[in-house]
């Protein structure tokens, strides 16, 4: 079994509500940084990488599921885990976990390569398939 990349993050005034509580969309984002910093763990220039002007990776689905509120001052965790769908398809499946390790949130999201031009299908680059062996199942 792959260990999951391991993200700490502190929630901020910032990312919560009226409620005070985090906004719903705001987990995305939290994820995002997961996933950026998981990149540029496994020597992925981030720069280049998201300003590429002959591969793009958008997400093409995203879902949460929310198990207990996260309040500005908590420690979480965002572990990471990839999964290779085929040769232009991965997901991500992120666990929000705090400190303690009870479960607060679970998120996947699904991402397809294309070309940012013609917005059609084309193969993961070699660093990419090398960050999803790393981080994969």
């Amino acid at each position: 079994m792959v260990t999951p990349f391991t993200y700490s993050r502190t929630i901020r005034f910032r990312d919560t509500d009226a409620a005070g509580v985090v906004y719903f969309a705001n987990v995305l984002a939290i994820c995002h940084e997961a996933y950026e910093e998981s990149l540029a763990t496994s020597g992925i220039d981030l720069r280049s990488f998201f300003n590429n002007l002959s591969v793009a990776i958008p997400i093409i689905h995203a879902s949460v599921n929310f198990l207990h509120p996260m309040f500005c001052g908590d420690r979480i965790l965002v572990q990471l885990n990839t999964k290779h769908l085929d040769n232009s398809k991965f997901e991500i499946i992120y666990q929000v976990v705090a400190v303690t390790e009870q479960p607060i949130a679970k998120v996947v999201t699904r991402h397809i390569c294309i070309d940012p031009n013609s917005r059609t299908r084309k193969e993961l680059p070699d660093n990419v398939i090398s960050w999803l062996r790393r981080w994969g199942d």
